[in-house]
């Protein structure tokens, strides 16, 4: 099922908050304190249809890891990182096993975005947050299932 046929079925797409802002917290002018973020996606699991679309709301200092169905948090090798290209910041994850997207660069973003990620093939998919201590401290991860 092409992108453009899975737009007009049930299930064909899914909103996942990828962070969160904690209440109350003053972030103006432009301010993102890391203790105000909640590391948590939500729901943990967003179920939609092959061909359809996930889209990942992204608060805060995140960047999204996508692995292959069948893949589980321990499966990760926590020990392959990356530093961010732009500030001094947590390394991130580089696991490239079963990797099937990866978001961008947190460093080099706002901390208030959207990514859509396509999932054409049914299966259950890790989704984790490659920021090394939301992931390994904080367990922020979760997962999309996706029906035939």
């Amino acid at each position: 099922m092409s992108p453009k046929n899975a737009s007009n079925s049930p299930l064909s797409n899914a909103t996942v908050s990828f962070g969160e802002w904690m209440t109350p917290v003053d972030r103006f002018p432009n301010v993102s304190p890391a203790t105000a973020n909640h590391h948590e996606l939500i729901p943990n699991v967003a179920t939609i249809k092959a061909g359809g679309t996930v889209n990942f709301i992204v608060a805060g200092f995140h960047i999204i890891n996508v692995y292959d169905d069948g893949t589980q948090p321990e499966d990760i090798n926590t020990s392959l990182t990356v530093p961010p290209t732009a500030v001094p910041a947590p390394l991130l994850i580089n696991d490239p096993n079963r990797r099937i997207y990866r978001g961008l660069d947190p460093s080099l973003q706002p901390r208030d975005r959207v990514e859509v990620v396509h999932f054409a093939k049914p299966g259950t998919y890790l989704v984790i947050c490659g920021v090394f201590p939301h992931f390994v401290n904080d367990r922020m991860f979760g997962f999309v299932r996706v029906l035939p």
